[in-house]
């Protein structure tokens, strides 16, 4: 689903997968609080909404009706109340699809937010107008459980990129935040990752994390790379071998020579494979988006011709048209989509992750 709500915390969560210093642990930390709570406001607008949509159901008359409860729940005053619930509904739980819109509007590519917000404002403003003396029939029971379904899909979505976000964060912290350089003159420096280059040698201690791809050129130890290769045993080093970044050293110490860093390391082009499995939803995404736009168009164009025929052909008074238009219009939004398009986003960004 879209979404471009979806889409700017992406952009939030740009990662810098080529710096793996301590700049960069704070950096990946800062998207993960920025992700975690917009995963915080959907759940929390959702459970508010939902709690709220409860006496929204419970006070229409279809679903009076439809329950068989006739009119016990009817009072004085009751499509007022009905109206105030709708309000904060479509207010509060309807924000994040109207910034939405908004923000598609701006960019020229109405989407899913756009699709939601035109029923949603359909839905809610012909209801207020039912309310205060147009004739017709309200839709707020329809405009709450859209919104409440139209959250809990966000939400779902955004736990999903979530948790492809927090593996890119516990890839990062592989790298240690800085090297013991041997220079020329046989002397050991602590320098920061990010000074190191292809050429250079450095020492590492038993039960270190080696700081760059290279190759042993003195020493012997065993070092554990499970985390990078998946293979559980560590691996003997010795002489003439390859170490990658990331691995952890274990009894003897090792002079490596440096042969990769930052972009061109083994530990990024892992890092940039998992934004690859991030991003990989933008096709469902591209699909809905598609899918939404025209769904738009159809449910602006429907609801032009039905009153159009309505109120031209069938000579019927405007009251009985835009009821009837505002029937297509709020229809044409699919409560499904909503839902689908998110949990299938979901899934395939977990399995890629």
């Amino acid at each position: 689903m879209n979404n471009h709500e979806m889409d700017h915390s992406h952009e939030h969560m740009d990662h810098d997968a080529h710096s793996h210093g301590s700049g960069s642990h704070d950096e990946h930390k800062g998207h993960a609080s920025h992700h975690e709570h917009m995963i915080a406001d959907f759940r929390k607008r959702f459970w508010i909404s939902l709690a709220v949509s409860i006496p929204i159901l419970l006070l229409s008359p279809l679903i009076q009706e439809f329950l068989g409860l006739g009119t016990a729940l009817q009072f004085s005053g009751d499509k007022y109340l009905s109206f105030l619930l709708s309000s904060f509904v479509f207010f509060y739980g309807g924000y994040p699809f109207l910034k939405g819109m908004i923000d598609e509007i701006k960019k020229k590519l109405p989407g899913m937010m756009t699709l939601i917000s035109v029923a949603i404002s359909v839905a809610y403003f012909y209801s207020s107008a039912v309310v205060f003396g147009l004739e017709g029939k309200v839709f707020f029971w329809e405009l709450a459980t859209l919104i409440d379904i139209m959250l809990v899909g966000h939400w779902i979505e955004m736990k999903s990129v979530m948790g492809a976000s927090k593996a890119l964060e516990e890839l990062a912290k592989l790298m240690p935040s800085d090297a013991h350089l041997i220079k020329e003159d046989d002397n050991i420096v602590e320098v920061p990752l990010s000074e190191l280059k292809s050429g250079d040698k450095v020492l590492v201690k038993p039960g270190e994390k080696i700081p760059a791809d290279g190759v042993t050129i003195k020493g012997e130890s065993s070092v554990n790379e499970s985390m990078l290769t998946g293979e559980s045993k560590p691996v003997t080093k010795k002489t003439g071998d390859k170490v990658i970044g990331g691995g952890i050293n274990g009894e003897g110490s090792l002079v490596v020579q440096v042969e990769r860093t930052g972009k061109d390391s083994f530990l990024s082009q892992v890092i940039d494979l998992v934004k690859e499995a991030q991003e990989s939803k933008s096709k469902t995404q591209d699909l809905a988006n598609r899918a939404a736009f025209w769904l738009t168009i159809i449910a602006i164009t429907g609801g032009a011709v039905t009153m159009f025929i309505w109120l031209a052909v069938m000579n019927k008074d405007l009251a009985f048209a835009l009821e009837r238009t505002v029937t297509v219009m709020v229809i044409t939004c699919p409560h499904a989509l909503g839902l689908a398009v998110p949990l299938v986003v979901a899934v395939s960004t977990a399995i890629s992750a």
